[in-house]
């Protein structure tokens, strides 16, 4: 995987994670970076602007890391750490939006969150420069089937909670005390019917002004902070 950004770049180097290649920008001058990687005895080599301009699809500051692809975790590992707290991700396409939950969940102390192999945007570079730092403190697992990821937690004593704006349940008015998995859905579908069926409660929050819907990431940010504070 390819990630790029000097805060990023940052990140990595300290943490001494293993990269297998480099590449800076010619005349790239920063010398806290260039420290970094002498005294790691990474790999690193110079190329043209238009060279590193062609490898990202964003700002890459000069500077450009390949690292092993992200390693997710697996559903029954992460039942057997008996976990309280659970977000699920119902085919979420903006990394952005991924990266910001993210960042929320580490902040919130969440779990874990789980995510669909397919139709799904995966961990990637975007994800990692807006996750800023938080993605090694959070466990994400990668399964094949939302719904049948859902029966697995239900068995092991979950309440499943889904967004929609088609319900009149106001999302204060919930008990949240039990061990919670917060589905949050697609940009700009929402949660799909199926994994709709299979919640136990499903909650709205509203809409005072002319908008008639929130940032998937804004979504979960209310949501999650709700359940905690519904929890002291």
């Amino acid at each position: 995987m390819l990630v790029y950004g000097r805060n990023v770049a940052k990140e990595i180097l300290q943490k001494k994670k293993k990269v297998e290649k480099i590449l800076l920008q010619e005349n790239f001058d920063d010398k806290e970076i260039i420290s970094l990687i002498e005294n790691g005895n990474y790999k690193y080599e110079y190329a043209k602007k238009n060279k590193i301009d062609n490898l990202s699809k964003g700002n890459h500051q000069g500077i450009i890391l390949s690292i092993p692809d992200y390693k997710y975790a697996q559903l029954n590992d992460i039942i057997a750490t008996n976990p309280n707290f659970i977000i699920i991700l119902d085919h979420l396409e903006d990394p952005h939006n991924l990266g910001a939950i993210i960042r929320t969940c580490e902040a919130a102390g969440v779990d874990a969150i789980i995510i669909p192999k397919n139709r799904q945007v995966q961990i990637n570079s975007t994800v990692m420069k807006t996750s800023v730092g938080t993605l090694d403190n959070m466990t994400i697992v990668s399964v094949s089937n939302i719904v049948n990821s859902i029966y697995e937690l239900k068995k092991n004593g979950f309440w499943i909670v889904g967004t929609s704006l088609d319900t009149s349940v106001d999302y204060r008015n919930v008990d949240y005390s039990g061990k919670i998995a917060l589905v949050i859905g697609n940009e700009g579908d929402g949660i799909s019917k199926l994994v709709e069926k299979s919640c136990d409660y499903v909650v709205k929050i509203p809409m005072y002004g002319k908008t008639n819907s929130l940032n998937a990431s804004v979504a979960a940010g209310i949501m999650i902070y709700e359940i905690i504070r519904n929890r002291k």
